[in-house]
């Protein structure tokens, strides 16, 4: 069984060519991200992800966290390896220093976050969610929450939740019903049931800062009526001590298919006469707030989509080299040979690694955005990068975890009978990556959100913009008659989009059900062409390195691997176009009842 390696020289090539490291240092409050500093941050995480956290998969898997009268143990080994994280400043990584964080920028502590998720996909949950608490507080919190909960948070000392979900109300927010009654001193007692709570309760870590949406009596109905609430599991004086146990209880955590060592929590809130909560920012404004948390924790699932993928395709490529049987295709009296000579061997592998290369390359691109849109000097820059961020999160989310699972899928597969076996390890990553599909919106919710929210909106504006930036590369690639054939892929994966696109945004206002059912195949179409995009610009750069004489290996494997991706990816996106723009009729074609 293959343990976790990081893939350090693929993330240095996509951070420093293709995601903008050097402008991101240089960017106001970015100028620790040197390209040296950003080295010795990846070597230092790549060894506690591969030497702490990677060891702690299987048994976290194996032994998962356990529940009993409202408490909840974490596997062996979890709680001391939360606590070494903590110490050694790996939760404080992205934060303001304000706080107490390193503030250094998201592309930079995108790849470290990468190695989390696939070193240990249960245990970097704890960190994400938490992470997603503290920007809520930093932009919504007043002055005294943020002094109360910010820096313990930020050391790891504490650990954040989002309390969203009930069991009469799942992605239809508007149906909360939790409530929030005010007290004399300001503050609230929180009453309700909130359901899918990712480490709800655990015993790593010293307090849990639950954000919590309800409903205050005085608020309208539907989403504009939900405040949002911070309910600590023990309370916290103006010293900054821990003081009562407040009245906020685990009742039970989900038995479920993957990520074992993440207790998924059912949570009580004021069962023994009220859960004191405080409120954060305005009354009536939580789902704007709670969206904070949602889009960093979109980001940060889509993430766990390449991590995921990562890992699946080194255990793949490691055990189709230790694997002999069969003999070479074509060799008359050929020996056993392993099975990563056979060509259909061979094709998988590919398939695994240029997914993987184009999802991270995608998402490494989209957090360089988010810091340009954060740092830049120029207000009207930011706002250009603010758009593109706000357009590729739902692909960034949809895609990239809809690939983790057909890559890992595809690894059982490499495996033969025996990656259904447990015993391979291959079947975790499967089981692992099925629910990021789900929580944060599913890839239905993400993709209705890309043609809404996203497109619709501002009447396909942004949209028309990055396609102007996919159609700028055609002349570079039209210089190199060895990517000749990743040009013409790429080029009609463009026009298939751009057409699919314009559909989207004609259709939406004119029938609204007809483009919410092309939604996904659209978020598909647009997750390809996008990874095909981030695919040619390595090959441009490759190719550049190969004509100025360097021999290194990399940049041959790095062109091969985008023409792959252009011959059996950017492929398909004739047919994805044509699933956008002509098959919303069959979708709606059959009535409830033929059902």
């Amino acid at each position: 069984m293959s343990e976790y390696r990081a893939p350090i020289r693929e993330m240095q090539f996509v951070l420093k060519e293709l995601a903008g490291l050097d402008e991101v240092a240089q960017l106001p409050g970015c100028e620790e991200a040197a390209a040296d500093v950003v080295d010795a941050v990846l070597e230092e995480a790549a060894k506690f992800a591969e030497g702490v956290l990677s060891p702690l998969n299987v048994v976290g898997d194996r032994e998962g966290a356990q529940f009993q009268d409202g408490q909840v143990t974490m596997p062996k080994g979890f709680k001391e390896a939360y606590k070494l994280f903590a110490e050694s400043g790996w939760t404080a990584l992205g934060s303001e220093t304000e706080w107490g964080g390193q503030g250094l920028p998201k592309l930079v502590a995108t790849p470290v976050s990468e190695m989390w998720k696939s070193a240990n996909h249960a245990f970097a949950l704890c960190p994400l969610l938490t992470g997603g608490a503290i920007d809520a507080l930093v932009l919504s919190g007043s002055d005294k929450l943020k002094q109360t909960y910010l820096e313990k948070m930020v050391a790891g000392e504490w650990t954040g939740t989002m309390n969203l979900t009930e069991p009469g109300a799942g992605s239809d927010l508007a149906a909360v019903r939790t409530r929030a009654e005010p007290q004399a001193d300001g503050s609230y007692k929180i009453f309700g049931q909130k359901i899918f709570i990712t480490y709800g309760e655990h015993d790593m870590a010293d307090n849990i800062i639950h954000l919590v949406l309800a409903r205050t009596p005085t608020a309208p109905e539907g989403v504009k009526g939900i405040s949002l609430f911070i309910v600590p599991k023990f309370m916290v004086d103006d010293a900054g001590r821990l003081g009562a146990r407040n009245d906020a209880w685990c009742a039970s955590i989900e038995h479920k298919l993957g990520i074992h060592a993440s207790p998924t929590a059912v949570m009580a809130f004021g069962d023994k006469g009220g859960a004191i909560g405080y409120l954060v920012g305005e009354e009536n404004r939580g789902l704007e707030y709670m969206f904070i948390m949602m889009n960093v924790a979109r980001f940060g699932v889509g993430m766990e989509g390449v991590a995921v993928s990562e890992r699946a395709y080194q255990r793949a490529r490691d055990y189709a080299k230790e694997r002999v049987q069969g003999t070479d295709i074509g060799v008359r009296g050929s020996v056993k040979v392993p099975i990563i000579v056979h060509p259909d061997v061979r094709r998988m592998l590919m398939s695994m690694k240029a997914k993987t290369e184009a999802s991270r390359a995608l998402a490494y691109v989209v957090a360089g955005a988010h810091d340009k849109a954060v740092h830049h000097p120029d207000a009207a820059v930011r706002k250009q990068h603010q758009a593109f961020v706000d357009l590729m999160i739902p692909v960034v989310k949809g895609w990239s975890t809809e690939i983790g699972i057909e890559v890992a899928s595809t690894g059982i597969q490499v495996h033969g009978g025996m990656g259904y076996m447990e015993e391979t390890g291959a079947a975790q990553y499967l089981r692992d990556a099925r629910i990021s599909t789900i929580y944060e919106g599913t890839t239905g919710i993400q993709a209705n959100d890309l043609i809404g929210r996203k497109m619709a909106r501002d009447g396909g504006a942004t949209f028309k913009v990055v396609i102007g930036l996919m159609r700028a590369l055609d002349a570079d690639l039209a210089r190199h008659d060895g990517l000749a054939a990743i040009r013409r892929r790429f080029a009609a994966g463009v026009d298939a989009l751009t057409s699919a696109g314009e559909w989207i945004v004609a259709t939406y206002a004119a029938d609204v059900r007809a483009a919410s059912a092309s939604a996904v195949p659209f978020l598909t179409l647009f997750g390809i062409v996008a990874g095909g995009w981030q695919m040619a610009r390595a090959a441009l750069v490759a190719q550049a390195r190969i004509d100025a004489g360097d021999s290194d290996p990399f940049y041959p494997a790095k062109i091969a691997t985008a023409r792959f991706f252009a011959d059996h990816l950017l492929s398909q996106a004739d047919g994805l176009a044509s699933s956008v723009t002509d098959g919303a009729a069959g979708v709606m074609a059959l009535a409830e009842e033929q059902f």
